[in-house]
């Protein structure tokens, strides 16, 4: 019987997801002590303003590749669901909670391409609240014709985080 996915939900920009970071964030660095670079709070919910489904994403940069093995198995130590490297782009995974709500953690190691491309994304949108607003629109959309298909609702969305991201480079220059 197949599994029937949990429901995609998007909601309304909720400010209290900077705290929510801001605890994950201190949670992580203890938990985390002697391992980490930096931690950033990524994807919707780190845009002021814009829809999302309430699930705080998070990249962890690691001091180095050596760090990795230590981060996995302290996360796994703390309850965190373990997801690998899904896209096999240096990002592994971890979540808490189903579905659209928990935290969805990531570790990468400096110079990660995705994590950079992250960052460019949100840093983007963070910019251009017109750009930001088209997205919310295309997220709402998608979550509202998915029949919950996840690999769906992601993989719709890549077009507009590809030129989004192309436009954030050619900023750069």
């Amino acid at each position: 019987m197949p599994q029937k996915h949990k429901a995609i939900v998007v909601v309304d920009y909720d400010p209290a997801w900077s705290a929510t970071f801001a605890a994950i964030q201190t949670r992580m660095e203890s938990l985390l002590a002697g391992l980490v670079l930096d931690i950033c709070h990524i994807g919707s919910t780190s845009v002021p303003g814009l829809c999302a489904k309430p699930k705080i994403d998070v990249d962890i940069v690691l001091t180095s590749a050596e760090a990795i093995s230590a981060g996995i198995e302290r996360l796994q130590n703390a309850g965190y669901t373990f997801h690998g490297d899904k896209y096999r782009n240096g990002m592994w995974a971890f979540t808490t909670g189903r579905g659209s709500y928990g935290e969805r953690l990531y570790l990468c190691v400096p110079g990660t391409e995705a994590h950079r491309k992250r960052l460019l994304f949100r840093d983007y949108l963070r910019r251009h609240p017109e750009a930001a607003e088209a997205y919310g629109q295309l997220k709402r959309r998608l979550a509202a014709e998915t029949d919950n298909d996840w690999d769906y609702y992601t993989g719709s969305k890549g077009p507009f985080v590809a030129e989004i991201v192309a436009k954030a480079e050619a900023e750069r220059c």
